[in-house]
């Protein structure tokens, strides 16, 4: 009886070995530079670093050339890796796919806010998410307080479409 059940043990051991190494075998790593640009932007490295999508100018020709290239960037996402932005959380969160480099210029548009602070982006974007809380507060803001801010401004009737609203100043920063 013992050695069947140290049979059974060692097989148990064995599977569970051989699912590990085809599973990190299969596993495919997100490199930057060998995304397709259309999959670059708001994407995570294997590395946990943002991949951008940049304009580089190339010689061709006795012309000058612009191409984009996805390139790994220097930010660090904390608890993410290997990770391409789903075409639902793009749209949610009002971007686009051709979105070059990172910037926190989106957050003083409140069209963009209001839909970042949605409920079908904010609550099921985590990446984005994560990115422009880190943009907001490199800004010396607060990413709940903008969008606190920015449904008010919208519930005061200023931001009804077809309405200019006021641009928040830099001061929300």
């Amino acid at each position: 009886m013992a050695s069947s059940m140290k049979s059974s043990l060692i097989l148990f051991f064995t599977c569970s070995l051989f699912l590990q190494v085809t599973y990190a075998v299969y596993k495919t790593e997100v490199k930057c530079e060998s995304l397709p640009n259309g999959d670059c932007a708001f994407a995570i490295s294997s590395t946990g670093k943002r991949c951008i999508l940049e304009k580089a100018t190339t010689p061709k020709d006795d012309l000058i050339s612009s191409e984009y290239e996805c390139k790994t960037s220097e930010v660090i996402v904390e608890n993410m890796k290997e990770h391409i932005e789903t075409d639902e959380c793009i749209e949610s969160c009002g971007l686009n796919r051709n979105f070059f480099g990172i910037s926190s210029d989106d957050l003083l548009e409140p069209q963009f806010v209001s839909k970042l602070c949605a409920p079908a982006c904010y609550q099921e974007c985590p990446n984005i998410v994560d990115l422009y809380f880190n943009l907001a507060a490199g800004e010396g803001a607060y990413l709940p307080d903008l969008c606190n801010k920015n449904k008010k401004l919208q519930s005061s009737g200023a931001a009804e479409d077809g309405v200019d609203a006021p641009a928040p100043s830099p001061s929300i920063f």
